[in-house]
């Protein structure tokens, strides 16, 4: 499977091989990068997923709080 867009610029589509050094030799169109495709066809109608932020806390470890009996 080649990426590739349309001579406007305008289409971005997925091809087989075969189908895409067809359109490139005939002037239809030119090879992208996958990256494209994935941003402005394929990623297009997905909602975004909202992910809360976990708040991450750092217990302190068993020599840490040997320490800090220590220290008092």
């Amino acid at each position: 499977m080649k990426t590739m867009r349309s001579t406007d610029g305008k289409r971005i589509f997925r091809t087989t091989d075969e189908k895409a050094s067809e359109l490139y030799h005939n002037g239809d169109a030119n090879y992208a990068p996958k990256e494209e495709w994935k941003k402005e066809v394929r990623d297009l109608n997905k909602p975004k997923e909202t992910t809360e932020k976990k708040v991450k806390t750092n217990k302190p470890s068993k020599a840490q709080k040997r320490h800090y009996r220590k220290t008092l």
